[in-house]
């Protein structure tokens, strides 16, 4: 088979992309870019699954030669210790998984907290357990009860479910198709209308808002008939603060889309913007322990100001006022997006 006949099959089997050498190297070295970042943040000399609080330890960082706790529990492996200064501040972690332990430093008998709601806490507690066995030579340990109604791991975990479902559809069903369009020819003819970049793109914001609200309700709905979530705040509070972080995805969405012609080389930024801020911005876990840099890093995504928000409704009750800086910065975000995608967009190319 000829070269050319070759090249033939190629472009009728939909690999065009080979033709566009900028977006094949970026698919390239997406994934080596991607990998090597999530390497740097979250790399170490030891795997570290569960987080343990003690208190009182005034700083974050903990040497866990200083800590006065059983001996074979500090040489357990898989355990990340991290200080807080009192038990008020280790339990509101707790109580909101970002940590799976709380431990009290000291002599015995050693006081610790524990969320029944909580998996990795369980293990955690068998571990402790085990660390002072065999009983006659170790401290005993007393086990102290939670205030309060605990919240369970799945009312943590599903608005980070939904939200990271919103970024994609938000970021895909518009970064994307509306590069297709601009490759295909549609802009170019509406170029010709009297419609602006600026109505354009606020039209396209406004239909994908509305799908994707309607699907949060269905699914939320859907959802909430199996597990029965626990809400403390008000729905309404919840809606406002999903349709704030929805609008600004879709804004970001739109200055992805403002620019290019090639699928293939948006294909590589919308995945570059979307996999570290579905790991970064706490859908699936917390960045409890973590380096500072890494969680000033994550305020630069909207889906990280939106999950704390919605999460602060859903679970401590919180009203509008009292996620206020959450909902100014997904406002300002989204004003900026707008008039960023506007300012970028180009019909033809």
């Amino acid at each position: 088979m000829s070269f050319k006949r070759l090249w033939a099959v190629l472009k009728a089997r939909n690999l065009e992309f080979f033709r566009d050498r900028s977006a094949f190297g970026w698919n390239f070295l997406f994934p080596f870019l991607l990998v090597a970042g999530f390497g740097i943040i979250f790399g170490g000399k030891t795997y570290t699954e569960y987080k343990v609080g003690v208190f009182p330890f005034e700083a974050e960082r903990v040497s866990i030669e200083a800590l006065n706790i059983p001996a074979g529990f500090k040489k357990m492996n898989y355990l990340r210790f991290i200080g807080f200064p009192d038990a008020a501040r280790g339990l509101e972690k707790l109580k909101h998984h970002r940590i799976d332990f709380l431990l009290k430093i000291g002599n015995g008998p050693h006081q610790y907290w524990v969320s029944d709601a909580s998996p990795k806490g369980y293990v955690v507690e068998q571990m402790f357990k085990a660390s002072l066995f065999p009983p006659e030579t170790r401290p005993n340990a007393e086990k102290k009860e939670i205030q309060g109604s605990p919240i369970r791991y799945i009312d943590w975990l599903f608005p980070g479910i939904l939200a990271m479902n919103m970024m994609f559809s938000a970021l895909w069903g518009v970064g994307y198709v509306v590069v297709r369009y601009r490759k295909n020819g549609v802009l170019k003819r509406l170029k010709v209308t009297p419609l602006t970049a600026f109505e354009y793109i606020t039209a396209q914001a406004i239909s994908r808002i509305f799908l994707l609200m309607f699907t949060l309700i269905i699914v939320w709905a859907g959802c909430d008939l199996i597990f029965s979530f626990n809400v403390q705040g008000s729905y309404l509070d919840l809606f406002i603060i999903f349709f704030l972080g929805s609008l600004s995805l879709t804004a970001l969405g739109l200055v992805l889309a403002s620019r290019g012609t090639s699928e293939e080389f948006t294909t590589g930024i919308l995945n570059f913007i979307s996999w570290p801020m579905m790991f970064l911005s706490e859908v699936w876990f917390s960045l409890e322990g973590a380096p500072e840099w890494v969680k000033a890093s994550t305020k630069i995504f909207p889906l990280t100001h939106m999950l704390t928000a919605a999460r602060k409704i859903m679970h401590d009750g919180a009203g509008l006022l009292d996620v206020a800086p959450q909902i100014i910065v997904l406002a300002l975000m989204t004003l900026g997006f707008l008039t960023l995608g506007a300012a970028l967009f180009s019909w033809n190319k």
